[in-house]
Protein backbone atom coordinates (compact mmCIF):
# COMPACT_ATOMS: atom_id res chain seq x y z
CA UNK A 1 0.00 0.00 0.00
CA UNK A 2 0.93 3.95 -0.76
CA UNK A 3 1.97 4.50 2.61
CA UNK A 4 3.02 8.61 1.44
CA UNK A 5 1.81 11.66 3.76
CA UNK A 6 -1.25 13.08 2.89
CA UNK A 7 -1.31 15.61 5.49
CA UNK A 8 1.74 17.44 7.01
CA UNK A 9 1.58 20.09 9.65
CA UNK A 10 4.64 22.36 10.93
CA UNK A 11 4.87 24.27 13.68
CA UNK A 12 0.84 25.56 13.58
CA UNK A 13 -0.06 28.72 15.92
CA UNK A 14 -3.27 30.29 15.91
CA UNK A 15 -4.31 32.43 18.51
CA UNK A 16 -8.02 34.84 19.14
CA UNK A 17 -7.02 37.98 20.22
CA UNK A 18 -4.85 37.30 23.70
CA UNK A 19 -6.33 33.53 23.77
CA UNK A 20 -3.81 30.66 22.37
CA UNK A 21 -5.34 27.69 20.99
CA UNK A 22 -3.01 26.41 19.07
CA UNK A 23 0.91 26.50 20.11
CA UNK A 24 3.52 24.92 18.04
CA UNK A 25 1.30 21.60 16.69
CA UNK A 26 2.87 19.52 14.56
CA UNK A 27 2.44 16.09 12.68
CA UNK A 28 1.65 13.71 9.67
CA UNK A 29 -0.75 11.89 8.53
CA UNK A 30 -0.05 9.03 5.69
CA UNK A 31 -2.19 7.40 3.59
CA UNK A 32 -4.09 4.51 5.58
CA UNK A 33 -3.88 6.26 9.06
CA UNK A 34 -6.68 7.75 10.73
CA UNK A 35 -6.05 10.69 13.39
CA UNK A 36 -8.35 11.37 15.95
CA UNK A 37 -8.26 14.42 17.33
CA UNK A 38 -9.74 15.00 21.21
CA UNK A 39 -9.72 17.27 23.88
CA UNK A 40 -11.95 19.51 25.91
CA UNK A 41 -14.46 21.93 24.26
CA UNK A 42 -12.58 25.10 23.55
CA UNK A 43 -9.07 23.25 23.49
CA UNK A 44 -9.25 24.24 19.48
CA UNK A 45 -10.33 21.02 17.78
CA UNK A 46 -12.57 22.86 15.27
CA UNK A 47 -9.87 25.64 15.23
CA UNK A 48 -6.89 22.83 13.89
CA UNK A 49 -9.27 21.16 11.52
CA UNK A 50 -9.86 24.02 10.11
CA UNK A 51 -6.39 24.84 9.28
CA UNK A 52 -5.42 21.85 8.25
CA UNK A 53 -8.41 22.22 5.37
CA UNK A 54 -7.74 25.70 4.44
CA UNK A 55 -10.79 26.98 5.39
CA UNK A 56 -8.55 29.34 8.00
CA UNK A 57 -5.24 30.37 8.26
CA UNK A 58 -2.61 29.85 10.78
CA UNK A 59 -0.84 32.55 12.26
CA UNK A 60 2.88 30.92 11.76
CA UNK A 61 3.66 27.42 10.28
CA UNK A 62 2.70 25.36 7.51
CA UNK A 63 -0.25 23.02 6.36
CA UNK A 64 0.92 20.76 3.30
CA UNK A 65 -1.79 18.67 1.70
CA UNK A 66 -3.35 17.06 -1.25
CA UNK A 67 -5.10 18.67 -3.51
CA UNK A 68 -8.05 16.87 -3.44
CA UNK A 69 -9.76 16.68 0.41
CA UNK A 70 -13.31 15.86 1.68
CA UNK A 71 -13.64 17.94 4.57
CA UNK A 72 -17.05 17.80 6.48
CA UNK A 73 -17.18 20.60 8.97
CA UNK A 74 -19.46 20.75 12.01
CA UNK A 75 -21.83 23.39 10.93
CA UNK A 76 -23.89 21.87 8.11
CA UNK A 77 -23.45 24.35 4.86
CA UNK A 78 -27.26 23.34 3.71
CA UNK A 79 -29.35 25.72 1.62
CA UNK A 80 -32.89 25.44 3.60
CA UNK A 81 -34.66 25.20 0.15
CA UNK A 82 -33.14 22.89 -1.45
CA UNK A 83 -33.46 18.73 -1.46
CA UNK A 84 -30.63 16.24 -0.98
CA UNK A 85 -31.08 15.25 -4.56
CA UNK A 86 -30.42 19.40 -5.79
CA UNK A 87 -27.62 19.35 -3.33
CA UNK A 88 -25.88 16.47 -4.94
CA UNK A 89 -26.52 17.83 -8.05
CA UNK A 90 -24.95 21.40 -7.81
CA UNK A 91 -21.89 19.86 -5.58
CA UNK A 92 -21.43 16.88 -7.78
CA UNK A 93 -20.87 20.21 -10.97
CA UNK A 94 -19.04 21.90 -8.60
CA UNK A 95 -16.58 18.84 -8.50
CA UNK A 96 -17.00 18.66 -12.70
CA UNK A 97 -18.51 15.54 -12.60
CA UNK A 98 -21.37 14.93 -15.07
CA UNK A 99 -24.94 15.11 -14.09
CA UNK A 100 -25.19 10.97 -14.28
CA UNK A 101 -22.14 10.25 -12.21
CA UNK A 102 -23.01 12.86 -9.49
CA UNK A 103 -26.33 10.81 -8.74
CA UNK A 104 -24.99 7.75 -8.93
CA UNK A 105 -21.77 8.46 -6.28
CA UNK A 106 -24.85 11.08 -4.27
CA UNK A 107 -27.41 8.43 -3.80
CA UNK A 108 -24.89 5.51 -2.99
CA UNK A 109 -23.44 7.50 -0.49
CA UNK A 110 -27.21 8.36 0.90
CA UNK A 111 -27.97 4.18 0.90
CA UNK A 112 -24.83 4.07 3.08
CA UNK A 113 -25.77 6.39 5.72
CA UNK A 114 -29.48 5.24 5.76
CA UNK A 115 -31.10 8.75 4.01
CA UNK A 116 -34.92 8.07 3.87
CA UNK A 117 -35.41 6.61 0.22
CA UNK A 118 -37.30 8.75 -2.12
CA UNK A 119 -37.26 11.81 0.56
CA UNK A 120 -37.93 14.53 -1.69
CA UNK A 121 -38.07 17.02 0.87
CA UNK A 122 -36.19 20.20 1.67
CA UNK A 123 -33.61 20.87 4.00
CA UNK A 124 -35.59 22.99 6.27
CA UNK A 125 -38.16 19.95 6.73
CA UNK A 126 -35.60 17.23 7.90
CA UNK A 127 -34.56 16.60 11.14
CA UNK A 128 -31.01 16.85 12.42
CA UNK A 129 -29.34 13.46 12.26
CA UNK A 130 -30.72 13.65 8.49
CA UNK A 131 -29.05 17.16 8.09
CA UNK A 132 -25.75 15.43 9.02
CA UNK A 133 -26.34 12.40 7.09
CA UNK A 134 -26.40 14.91 3.77
CA UNK A 135 -23.89 17.02 5.17
CA UNK A 136 -21.55 13.94 5.38
CA UNK A 137 -22.29 12.89 1.42
CA UNK A 138 -21.33 15.77 0.02
CA UNK A 139 -18.34 16.15 1.54
CA UNK A 140 -17.55 12.39 0.68
CA UNK A 141 -18.44 13.35 -3.17
CA UNK A 142 -15.20 14.55 -3.34
CA UNK A 143 -13.44 10.91 -3.48
CA UNK A 144 -9.74 12.28 -2.45
CA UNK A 145 -7.11 10.44 -0.38
CA UNK A 146 -7.67 12.70 2.68
CA UNK A 147 -10.80 13.03 4.56
CA UNK A 148 -10.86 15.71 7.41
CA UNK A 149 -14.48 14.98 9.73
CA UNK A 150 -15.55 17.23 12.62
CA UNK A 151 -17.63 15.27 14.71
CA UNK A 152 -19.38 13.87 11.81
CA UNK A 153 -21.96 11.61 13.42
CA UNK A 154 -23.92 14.12 15.35
CA UNK A 155 -27.43 13.00 15.36
CA UNK A 156 -26.96 9.47 14.01
CA UNK A 157 -28.73 6.52 15.36
CA UNK A 158 -26.94 3.93 16.63
CA UNK A 159 -26.65 1.95 13.82
CA UNK A 160 -25.27 4.64 11.61
CA UNK A 161 -22.90 5.32 14.32
CA UNK A 162 -21.65 2.27 13.89
CA UNK A 163 -21.51 1.50 10.73
CA UNK A 164 -19.88 5.61 10.09
CA UNK A 165 -17.25 3.97 12.29
CA UNK A 166 -16.82 0.35 10.55
CA UNK A 167 -16.55 2.84 7.19
CA UNK A 168 -13.70 4.05 9.06
CA UNK A 169 -11.35 0.88 8.76
CA UNK A 170 -12.64 0.54 5.51
CA UNK A 171 -11.04 3.84 3.97
CA UNK A 172 -7.71 3.03 5.96
CA UNK A 173 -7.67 -0.43 4.14
CA UNK A 174 -7.89 1.38 0.80
CA UNK A 175 -5.04 3.47 1.73
CA UNK A 176 -7.32 6.79 2.36
CA UNK A 177 -6.39 8.63 5.47
CA UNK A 178 -8.86 10.06 7.66
CA UNK A 179 -9.00 12.92 10.39
CA UNK A 180 -11.62 13.10 12.71
CA UNK A 181 -12.39 15.59 15.41
CA UNK A 182 -14.50 13.22 18.12
CA UNK A 183 -15.39 12.49 21.76
CA UNK A 184 -16.03 9.48 21.95
CA UNK A 185 -12.95 7.68 23.18
CA UNK A 186 -14.57 4.53 23.15
CA UNK A 187 -13.71 4.39 19.36
CA UNK A 188 -10.40 5.40 19.51
CA UNK A 189 -9.14 1.89 19.05
CA UNK A 190 -10.48 2.41 15.32
CA UNK A 191 -7.30 5.06 15.05
CA UNK A 192 -3.68 4.85 14.87
CA UNK A 193 -2.90 7.87 16.85
CA UNK A 194 -4.25 10.57 19.09
CA UNK A 195 -3.77 14.12 19.30
CA UNK A 196 -4.52 15.26 22.54
CA UNK A 197 -5.38 19.15 22.46
CA UNK A 198 -5.35 21.16 26.00
CA UNK A 199 -6.26 24.57 27.17
CA UNK A 200 -3.55 27.17 26.24
CA UNK A 201 -2.51 25.55 23.44
CA UNK A 202 -1.34 22.41 24.90
CA UNK A 203 -0.72 19.38 23.06
CA UNK A 204 0.46 15.70 22.61
CA UNK A 205 0.68 12.81 19.89
CA UNK A 206 -0.24 9.85 21.71
CA UNK A 207 -0.48 5.77 20.19
CA UNK A 208 -3.24 4.22 20.73
CA UNK A 209 -1.97 1.71 23.23
CA UNK A 210 -0.88 4.86 25.52
CA UNK A 211 -4.20 5.96 25.34
CA UNK A 212 -6.18 2.22 26.21
CA UNK A 213 -3.48 1.97 29.08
Amino acid sequence: MDRSVVLSVRGVHKSFKRRHVLTDVSFDVRRGEALAIVGENGAGKTTLLRVCAGVLAADRGEVARVSRISYCPQEAGLVEHLTAAEHVRYVGAGLGLDREAAAERGAALLRWLGFPEGENATVRELSTGTRQKLNLTLALMTDGPLILLDEPYQGFDRGTYENFWEHVGTWRQQGVAVVVVTHMLAELHRVSEVLELRAGGEWALHGVEEVAA
